[in-house]
């Protein structure tokens, strides 16, 4: 999380490859653990159902090169607790890192 304030925030994310081939086309997909919503974002597209949030990539960014980085941005909003997502994969497998 970038930011947060009373009822929204915001969220800055960086898939990194470590591999040593480029990834062609990724969907970073996570589960919020409250009624987060995203509102907004930018560098990707995103679709949400209830708590489950998928983001692809847009039309400029769907290469990772292999050591390389790409990121996506968005804004967020929710009432209550606003902890961490969980169940991060990329293109379907587990990653690890720090969560939206």
């Amino acid at each position: 999380m970038a930011g947060q304030w009373p009822g929204g925030f915001l969220g800055e994310v960086f898939i990194a490859n470590r591999g040593t081939a480029a990834i062609s086309g990724w969907t970073l997909a996570w589960t919020f653990p409250g009624n987060q919503r995203i509102t907004n974002l930018w560098n990707g597209v995103v679709t949400q159902s209830g708590s489950s949030v998928s983001v692809r990539n847009a039309a400029w960014n769907g290469t990772i090169p292999a050591n390389g980085t790409v990121n996506f941005g968005f804004l967020a909003d929710f009432s209550g607790t606003n902890a961490n997502a969980s169940a991060l994969t990329l293109n379907g497998q587990a990653c690890t890192g720090t969560a939206p």
